[in-house]
């Protein structure tokens, strides 16, 4: 069973890593496997909507979306973690899972979805509320803790003051694990859910 993380900070040791690391901890306690994948100072393009996807599988752009996907595809649950930016996440790792979530070919159904926020000060849940629609879009079951997912931190390293976002980040490692365990179990006893065909309306036709 694995989890992949993806860590969306330009710092790769910064408050965000703070929070994926505490987590990670946890998992590795409940025989989780995790990798951290960091894009977060990379340079990602967003989506021009040229439709390669459809055709190729995979996007144009042949760069760490094309080498995530297969990581997406093979684990149980995905953590997505950023910094807060005006109240919104990190614009290269919108790029990022705007061009993972709709071109990889990767069957998301029941793949346990978190997120987590880091900030100085507000927009933690701004960004909390962004970060998790790409899972409610994919039929991905969202993991909760004991608050809205987020550390407070300024400069590098102060998230580790954080007493209380450190134990938000327990928690929800722990709530993840758990909803994991239990679909694997479901899955085994039950198969997934039935797949209606997918039926589109529009407003202008």
């Amino acid at each position: 069973m694995k989890a992949l993380m993806i860590n969306g900070s330009p710092r790769k040791n910064g408050n965000t890593y703070i929070a994926l690391h505490e987590m990670e901890k946890i998992f590795a306690g409940e025989g989780i496997e995790t990798e951290i994948v960091h894009v977060g100072n990379q340079a990602v393009r967003g989506c021009i909507a040229c439709g390669s996807c459809a055709k190729n599988k995979k996007c144009v752009f042949d760069d760490v979306v094309n080498e995530t996907a297969p990581k997406f595809a093979e684990c149980d649950g995905l953590v997505v973690g950023s910094p807060v930016y005006y109240a919104s996440a990190n614009a290269t790792l919108v790029a990022f899972l705007d061009r993972l979530f709709y071109s990889a070919p990767v069957d998301k159904s029941m793949k346990v979805g978190a997120c987590v926020a880091a900030a100085r000060r507000g927009g933690l849940t701004a960004t909390f509320d962004e970060l998790n629609k790409y899972f409610t879009i994919s039929g991905m079951p969202v993991a909760s803790g004991q608050y809205w997912n987020g550390i407070h931190g300024a400069a590098q390293g102060e998230a580790e003051q954080d007493e209380e976002g450190l134990q938000m980040m327990r928690t929800l490692a722990r709530n993840m694990a758990f909803l994991m365990k239990s679909i694997a179990l479901g899955k085994k006893e039950y198969g997934l859910p039935e797949k209606e065909a997918p039926c589109k309306t529009s407003f202008i036709r």
